[in-house]
């Protein structure tokens, strides 16, 4: 087979915007960032400043999508703009942590929730351990569903898109069920009042080995600097929106609808998560007892291994809280991952047609599929998975697509300089503005990480610096191969 067929319409292409942006996240970090900032206000803006910056990169991209509507996504916008060396390091990235490592972690939050219901498949249950090396059986289900995820994606985009679809609407109609009894319950009880009565004195608190809690009060360019680091969780979340242009070669109308789609999903996840956070912050106080035994007492900061979502949940229905909020986020995650593993595959696609990659990833089966490329991401998935570094992966993972969301971005100038007769059915909303504001607020996020997690951003940036000498390395085959024939 020559080419993709396209057959996915807007409702599909939305799906998988939202669907790759909803996982874990929004029922976990707002914990971690409630210690941070200590506050209803700052808490609050920190996602409401995530969304506006993810926004903004989906208005931008948008213009890329339309002049670009090809299978490969990302890599294509950069190779076009900057060159194949700069559009290999970003595939590298992609391949080596940035897609696999969330197919990873996503696969082991599933894996850790279904625990919730059946005990006997948790981490605990040890099967091998051999020095850093251990597998539990919770590793076993993860890796259980990348490959089910994987084998079900190789028979066709269609059944990837229809999971899609399936499972985007049920938790979007979960969260959104989530988010109206909270504030119904919760705007009753009087807590959003007391969050709020000190919404902007910020604090954070830490909790020492042995349990003691230090909390530093907050201000100035000290609070900026913990305001930008705890973003890195709500941009965490609401990342991966940029995964539907991996399949545009798929897309119906690709110029009109990959735009759309971007613009409506990444809109719909934001309000959502606000919402959410909104609904936290009525059902719990955010300054809790560390000591204490009921989620109530616990509070936002201290919730039972960070699962606001939980805690939020038990204040609505009670003791059958954690078994319903396992349902819905082994659903949020099960149809998260699917997204992430059928986009991932069509950018391994462009990069082995420019022998940049696995030969047979540029082959399509007789689904019209790239299965080899996306077997090759599974497996990788599937070795992060037992490494247990995963949560390493997605700190410096994050970092480095923020970086390479910064090139991709500053793309649009430099193609409106090099090609400004090419045909662009959408352009970017608000340029040159809302372009150069996303750049500067997510390089000073970057400069910020590298000051308050110094190991994971530097590690970021070697994993990038390696791809340079592999680069060379598979041209120098290639040029080698093109002399011989």
């Amino acid at each position: 087979m020559s080419g993709f067929k396209q057959r996915l319409g807007l409702i599909d292409a939305t799906s998988i915007v939202a669907g790759s942006m909803i996982g874990s996240g929004i029922f976990l970090v707002s914990a971690q960032m409630s210690r941070d900032v200590g506050s209803a206000g700052w808490l609050m803006l920190a996602w409401i400043l995530s969304g506006i910056i993810t926004l903004a990169a989906a208005l931008s991209y948008g213009e890329l999508a339309g002049m670009m509507p090809e299978a490969g996504g990302q890599y294509v916008y950069i190779r076009r703009a900057f060159g194949k060396l700069t559009a290999f390091l970003y595939g590298w990235t992609v391949f080596t942590v940035i897609q696999t490592g969330v197919i990873a972690a996503v696969a082991i939050a599933f894996a850790n929730y279904t625990s919730e219901l059946f005990p006997a498949l948790s981490s605990k249950h040890i099967l091998i351990q051999a020095g850093w090396l251990k597998v539990t059986r919770a590793h076993l289900v993860a890796v259980t569903l990348i490959v089910l995820l994987t084998m079900w994606n190789t028979r066709g985009v269609e059944g990837g898109a229809w999971v899609a679809k399936i499972f985007t609407s049920a938790k979007l109609l979960a969260l959104f069920a989530l988010i109206v009894l909270g504030l119904y319950v919760g705007l009753r009880s009087g807590t959003l009042g007391i969050n709020f009565s000190n919404a902007w004195d910020a604090s954070r608190t830490t909790v020492g080995d042995d349990g003691s809690v230090t909390t530093t009060p907050l201000a100035g360019i000290g609070l900026m600097m913990v305001l930008g680091f705890t973003m890195i969780n709500s941009l965490f979340s609401s990342d991966a929106w940029n995964n539907v242009t991996f399949i545009a070669g798929e897309i119906k109308e690709p110029k009109k609808n990959i735009p759309r789609s971007l613009i409506l999903g990444t809109a719909i996840v934001t309000a959502l998560y606000l919402l959410a956070n909104l609904a936290y912050l009525s059902l719990l106080k955010l300054h809790g007892n560390p000591a204490g035994e009921t989620p109530a007492e616990l509070g936002m900061q201290f919730a039972t291994n960070d699962r606001i979502g939980t805690s939020a949940a038990s204040m609505i229905f009670g003791a059958s809280a954690s078994v319903m909020m396992a349902i819905l986020i082994m659903v949020s995650t099960f149809g998260c991952n699917n997204g992430i593993i059928l986009a991932g595959g069509r950018l391994f696609y462009a990069m082995s047609k420019d022998g940049l990659f696995f030969p047979r990833a540029g082959k399509l089966n007789a689904s019209g599929v790239p299965s080899f490329a996306l077997w090759i991401q599974a497996i990788w998935a599937c070795l992060l998975c037992f490494s247990g570094k995963y949560g390493d992966l997605l700190s410096y993972a994050t970092f480095a697509s923020l970086i390479f969301y910064c090139v991709t971005i500053a793309g649009i100038f430099v193609l409106r300089v090099k090609e400004p007769d090419t045909l662009r059915p959408y352009k970017a909303l608000g340029y040159p503005v809302v372009p150069v504001l996303y750049i500067i607020a997510a390089l000073a996020i970057c400069v910020d990480l590298v000051f308050m997690d110094t190991r994971n951003s530097v590690a970021g940036l070697i994993l990038v610096a390696i791809g340079i000498p592999v680069y060379f390395v598979l041209k120098n085959i290639i040029d080698k191969n093109k002399i011989q024939a």
